[in-house]
């Protein structure tokens, strides 16, 4: 299981263009521990700094398509985070949601995300 840490949003990030294909926008992105994380019209990027100086960075991509379910789970009373997980057929990914993001607005993405794609 693949597990990554949203720590709040944030801007979306200049150079995220280089990663986009013709037609694909970008619509939200998160700060993550090394990194970022960029939801766009067709998929979820994540950025991976690695290494001491994080000049090595690994990018996954996980197309909506992809996604055959997912859950979300608010922070209870005695939780420190939210949790959002992804069934997909590259496997479970959950995914941490730090205080300062909103568990709910990253649910409405993927539905938007995954349900719009079917159309």
């Amino acid at each position: 299981m693949t597990t990554w840490m949203f720590v709040a949003e944030c801007p979306i990030p200049n150079d995220v263009v280089e990663l986009m294909v013709p037609g694909e926008q970008p619509v939200a992105a998160y700060k993550t521990f090394r990194d970022s994380a960029i939801f766009t019209t067709k998929r979820l990027i994540v950025r991976d700094a690695q290494g001491i100086t994080g000049k090595k960075v690994e990018v996954y991509s996980l197309p909506y398509s992809a996604i055959n379910m997912w859950s979300s789970e608010n922070a209870g009373t005695f939780d420190m985070d939210a949790e959002l997980e992804l069934w997909t057929r590259a496997g479970h990914i959950k995914i941490k949601v730090g205080k300062k993001a909103d568990v709910r607005r990253l649910d409405m993405l993927i539905a938007h995300s995954v349900l719009g794609a079917q159309h």
